[in-house]
């Protein structure tokens, strides 16, 4: 599972076009090994995409979650985590 997928089922949240179209593409890029695809694969990235997209927003509306215009609001919580040698610098965490 990617940790960087984050849930879009939330108590009193309404979920963002945007929101969907973040986890989808972090899907495609978990599945297709590419963080960026080449000029030769954007076109079927992209559709993958959009395919996933449309896919999740009919799910999370069948779940009764409402979904809003708007851009990606998530940030990622960000956690201390302390080396063996004591040097602490912070993780990003879903």
């Amino acid at each position: 599972m990617c940790r960087s997928i984050k849930t879009l089922r939330r108590a009193d949240e309404v979920t963002t076009t945007g929101e969907l179209e973040a986890a989808a593409r972090q899907y495609v890029r978990k599945i297709s090994g590419y963080a960026k695809p080449s000029v030769r694969n954007a076109e079927a990235f992209d559709g993958a995409v959009a395919e996933i997209a449309a896919a999740t927003a009919k799910l999370v509306e069948a779940l009764g979650v409402p979904i809003e215009e708007g851009p990606d609001k998530w940030k990622p919580r960000v956690q201390p985590h302390t080396h063996a040698e004591g040097e602490t610098h912070t993780h990003a965490r879903a």
